[in-house]
This record gives C-alpha cells, structure tokens and sequence, in this order.
C-alpha cells in the first residue's frame, strides 16, 4: 500500500462526485473508484428540482433538506459552470402539477391544503387556467398546481461538469470497481480494488448509489440498507414545427401511477418513469413504454406526433425511509453519503457542502443529523425491504391532527 489519501469515495455518480469535488475544495487529497464514472443513475434521471410537488406525507424532516437543496441549486450551478467551463442546463420555469378526473382533483386539492399549511407557495388553477400557461394539456383537465419555485437541471450536463470539476480540483479517478472494504484494529483503513490493488485512504466514503450494500468485508451492522429501485425513462425530440411543446415541467396521477414530462431548452423532452422492484434489472420493457406513452398521451395528446429517439433505465438507490443516509457510520473511517432514491439529483448540492464539512472536520452539521446511518437499528437492517410506498405513512391532509400540523408548520 501507498501513502494513504485523505479520501476515498466508492462510486463516481452524482453523489459520489460533488462530494469528491467539494471535499477537494477543502484541500484534502481525494481519489474516486468508478469503472465508469458519470455512467450511472444520472444518465436516466428527469432533474426535476422539485422540493414540493414530489412532498410526500410523513416526509417533513426531508422536506427540509430538500428545500435547503433548492434554494443552494443557483448559487452552486454558478459556482460549478464557473469551475467546469460547462453549461449544467439548470432553468427556472417552475412546475405544473395537473388533475385529468374529480378523484385525482381531490387528492391534489388535500396536497395544496398540506403544502400551504407547511408555508409552501404553490398556486391552486382551474382546468382552464392550467390549459391556458401550457396549451397542448389534455381538454379534460380538472385543475392544477402551479408551482414557480420547483426547478430543473439536466442531469447529463451537471454529472460531465461534476467530472471536469473534480479533474481540475486535482481529484484522482481510478477506472476500476471497488471490491472490499478492508478493516483493521476496529477502523476502515482501505480499498481493495478488482484488478487486485491495495488502496489505503484515512476515510472512505460509500457512495456507490443501489450497490453501496455490495462491498465485502463490512461488519453487517455497518452494511447500508439501500435496494434498487428500477426507472424507465423515454426521451423524445420536439422539432421546431412544434416548438414550444411545453414551457415548464408538468406531472400528474395517471391510473394511480405518476407521469411526468420535462421539456428542455434544447427540445429533449423526458417523460418518466416507473417505478419497479425488479432487482438489478435494467431491461427497457414493451410494457414499461406503453405505459409511460399511454399515460403521457391522456395528459398531453400531442406527444404522439414527436419522434422517439431513447429508451433507458436505470436504478435509484432506495432507502426503508425514503431519505439518504449522510454521515459517519459506526466503524470509524467509514461515512456513508448513499440511499437518495428520487431525490438524487435535487440533494446534490447540499449533499456536496454537508459530506466536505464531514470530511473535513469531523464535524457533522445540524442539518445531517436526521440522516444519520444510525438511524436504522440492527432489527430493521436485517428485516425484508419493501417499496417505499409501503413503509411511507399514508396520510391525507384530513387525517393530520392539529399536533401534527404544528409540528409540520414550525
């Protein structure tokens, strides 16, 4: 072994990369073990920033993280187009969440009544309100949510410029897969790498996003309790004939599942995804895009004029609650900065400033606290995964107490 670095980071996806940027920026030495770094989960993401349209009942502690998130995009998207020389794609142009029948307008109705409650500016529109910002809706909306504060960024562009910042911030990458994760005198000392090297680091930071629970050598009470979770995406190309198709991002209920289509500037619109407990798997299913073309269809009729240029699929890193798992682990040496699930993209930039001031400190900040990995004991480690959907407290607005709205609203 060599003389170890100050930092090690498993994996070279969004996560892994603004923490290796910004621990660099601190001045410690950092190296990052990614085959195929930039390759991941964010080649397939939609980067919607959207801190509350996706508000899910009985998630108020990452409501808050995520909000945080979101007010740092802008300053931090400067600051790393400053320091990559790219463009990330980030845009301001808000957020429509839409209702196509009476059920899906009541359930939309009992969000805005939480999301208001909460302090959230989000603006109730009628069906003719919402046909009138984005013209090709369906005619049978129902009503909408209007949202100025729920952004985008292309994930694509902001994990190339993640790439570049870190080659100039001095940041070492190694194209080869982590294997094990060696352990001495009680402390994670280092990396033993596929083709058989030794790498030895003071810290080692997993972030090697639905396969961060994959690494031998781990005591089992230390092993991240993250799953995949599979996402089918499509994009298609808007032409300049039909241009502008969409202004902001717009999503709905469709039969129970979610839909939306997020257009860019440079006339890519996404439309996703599903959501499947199918493993490792990453087959683009005939099923998986009829669904997605079918749902997006009954919202905007006129996307089945626009070619379809990609397919794809990746997998989210799922945690038991939903939120990440940010900090240092029970075994020293090891912190962990994995399990985002949907909200990856959206808590890269405050997951960067939260694991720099780890690292280089040893000091974790107020705001990570709630994400500590600590936070799942042993006996829910080791029990059965299941969605997230099932584990989240399904709640309405109308079966929150009034203790539980204060507590929310403080």
């Amino acid at each position: 072994m060599r003389q170890p670095s100050d930092v090690i980071v498993v994996g070279g996806g969004v996560i892994g990369l603004v923490t290796a940027w910004r621990a660099a920026l601190k001045g410690l030495r950092v190296e990052v073990l990614d085959p195929e770094p930039g390759r991941g989960a964010a080649q397939v993401a939609a980067g919607m920033l959207a801190a509350v349209t996706e508000l899910q009942y009985g998630e108020q502690t990452l409501l808050r993280l995520n909000l945080a998130s979101s007010a740092r995009y802008p300053s931090f998207v400067a600051e790393l187009e400053d320091a990559s020389g790219m463009d990330c794609g980030y845009r301001r142009c808000g957020t429509l969440a839409v209702a196509l029948d009476a059920d899906d307008r009541a359930q939309l109705r009992e969000l805005h009544t939480f999301q208001t409650s909460m302090g959230l500016e989000a603006s109730w529109l009628t069906g003719r309100e919402c046909r009138r910002l984005e013209p090709m809706l369906a005619p049978g909306v129902r009503g909408g949510l209007r949202v100025d504060g729920d952004h985008q960024v292309d994930p694509r562009r902001l994990v190339a410029a993640l790439l570049q910042a870190c080659l100039h911030a001095g940041v070492r990458r190694h194209l080869v897969a982590a294997r094990e994760i060696r352990v001495a005198d009680g402390r994670a000392r280092a990396v033993v790498l596929d083709d058989g090297r030794v790498l030895a680091a003071d810290q080692i930071v997993l972030a090697a996003g639905s396969r961060s629970d994959r690494l031998e050598g781990l005591p089992e009470d230390v092993v991240p309790p993250v799953r995949p979770v599979k996402g089918q995406v499509l994009r298609l190309r808007v032409p300049r004939a039909h241009a502008p198709f969409l202004s902001r991002t717009v999503r709905a209920v469709v039969r129970g599942g979610h839909v939306y289509l997020v257009p860019r500037e440079n006339g890519e619109l996404v439309v996703g995804a599903t959501s499947e407990e199918m493993g490792d798997d990453t087959t683009v299913t005939a099923g998986g895009v009829y669904e997605l073309l079918r749902d997006a269809h009954e919202l905007v009729p006129g996307i089945t004029e626009l070619p379809l240029v990609e397919t794809c699929a990746g997998l989210r890193p799922g945690s038991p609650d939903n939120a990440p798992l940010i900090g240092p682990t029970d075994l020293p040496g090891l912190v962990l900065a994995t399990g985002h699930y949907r909200n990856g993209i959206l808590l890269t930039a405050v997951t960067g400033d939260l694991m720099a001031e780890i690292l280089a400190t040893g000091t974790v900040p107020e705001q990570a606290l709630p994400f500590a990995p600590q936070r799942f004991g042993a006996a829910r480690r080791t029990a059965p995964q299941t969605a997230p959907e099932a584990t989240a407290r399904e709640l309405t607005a109308r079966e929150l107490t009034a203790r539980e709205l204060q507590e929310v609203a403080s």
